[in-house]
């Protein structure tokens, strides 16, 4: 107790301990002046009638006789107790707060030890407070470094929440915690230079940490990979990638279909010829809502041609697509973007030549009560 008193008075504010000293310097300095001529005391009975003055002792050994030796008098005791009463306030408040922080923060401490595991996140601004949001829906253990006081009172704390005032970047705290029990360390602030510090201050210290890090900037996604970041995402970038999709919704096609393995060819031979591009692939388990994504994102038709010959020349590879169709009783549905809605109408009279075609447009719920539906055939 004694070193924790001694280290939380050696952090005083000193802007006020300073002008609270000043102060009572200028108080004294006033004292000794009056006291040599108003009291008319020699030098050294000056010091000593200001001192027993501004402590409100008053041995009586001087006494005031004169109008203005009492008014002199009265304004050093009353400045005396005033001043020495706003220092020692101050610092007794200040000693309090320093108290409550530390007080606070073994609070903090505790309640971390007690979690089985969590979640670290650096910076809760619109990234980070998605993010949040997520890891708490789903119940996680969440602790949250920032540095605004603002925005970290604004976060309720809780068993399975804890918010630490700390910038990351000048802190060692988040290395140390960023341990055994940590899952996974998510950096999203907003400057990349602060994320790179970041990630290489918990890199080299823990070394098998999961870190997933937030890239402004597209030529700092390779630093931070550098740096030991095992996942970048760039919100700017899959937010550019989201006002694409949205601007070519109206000539976006979701197409589900039914076909084996062995037509994969033919029907990309189809959509590559009327300058269509496949997005992407969903595979629809029986009554399962949630679909299988399989990220295509290609127009080429050497693209195509590669990946069937892939499957021809490998026997395993062409089971495993086989088993995967058997599995979705060969239904599946195709995003498939195109220049406009005449394309795809063109689109859909050539694939209706060469496959079944199921529904456009439909939703993932529609879909599973299909495939509920062929399965109780």
């Amino acid at each position: 107790m004694r070193k924790i008193t001694i280290r939380l008075l050696t952090r005083l504010p000193t802007q006020y301990v300073t002008s609270g000293i000043m102060l009572i310097i200028a108080l004294f300095v006033y004292g000794i002046v009056g006291s040599y001529f108003i009291m008319k005391l020699n030098l050294i009975d000056s010091v000593y009638y200001a001192v027993i003055t501004m402590a409100t002792v008053g041995y009586g050994d001087y006494t005031p006789h004169t109008g203005i030796q009492k008014i002199f008098a009265t304004t050093l005791a009353l400045g005396g107790v005033a001043l020495l009463a706003y220092v020692f306030n101050i610092m007794l408040t200040s000693f309090q707060e320093k108290m409550s922080t530390y007080s606070k923060g073994a609070r903090k401490m505790k309640t971390i030890s007690k979690m089985d595991d969590y979640f670290i996140l650096c910076g809760f601004g619109r990234v980070g407070k998605v993010v949040f949001d997520e890891l708490t829906k789903r119940n996680q253990n969440v602790i949250v470094f920032d540095k605004s006081e603002e925005v970290c009172e604004s976060i309720e704390e809780s068993d399975s929440v804890v918010v630490i005032q700390k910038d990351a970047t000048e802190d060692d705290l988040i290395s140390r915690l960023a341990g055994d029990k940590c899952n996974s360390v998510i950096v999203s602030i907003g400057n990349d230079v602060d994320n790179l510090f970041i990630v290489l201050t918990i890199r080299e210290t823990n070394q098998d940490t999961w870190i997933v890090s937030r890239a402004s900037k597209l030529e700092n996604i390779s630093r931070l990979r550098k740096a030991g970041a095992d996942k970048i995402v760039s919100p700017e970038i899959i937010g550019g990638k989201d006002l694409y999709y949205e601007s070519t919704r109206p000539h976006v096609l979701r197409l589900t279909v039914r076909h084996t393995s062995d037509e994969i060819f033919n029907e990309f031979e189809i959509i590559s010829k009327h300058g269509c591009t496949l997005e992407n692939i969903d595979y629809h388990i029986p009554g399962v809502e949630t679909p299988l994504k399989r990220k295509i994102n290609t127009m080429n038709l050497e693209d195509g041609a590669r990946f069937n010959d892939y499957l021809n020349n490998n026997t395993d590879a062409k089971a495993a697509i086989d088993n995967l169709y058997d599995c979705v009783n060969n239904i599946h549905s195709h995003l498939i973007s195109g220049p406009d809605r005449t394309t795809f109408e063109k689109l859909i009279e050539d694939l209706e030549k060469n496959e079944e075609i199921i529904g456009k447009n439909l939703t993932n719920k529609e879909i599973a009560k299909i495939t509920r539906e062929e399965l109780e055939k």
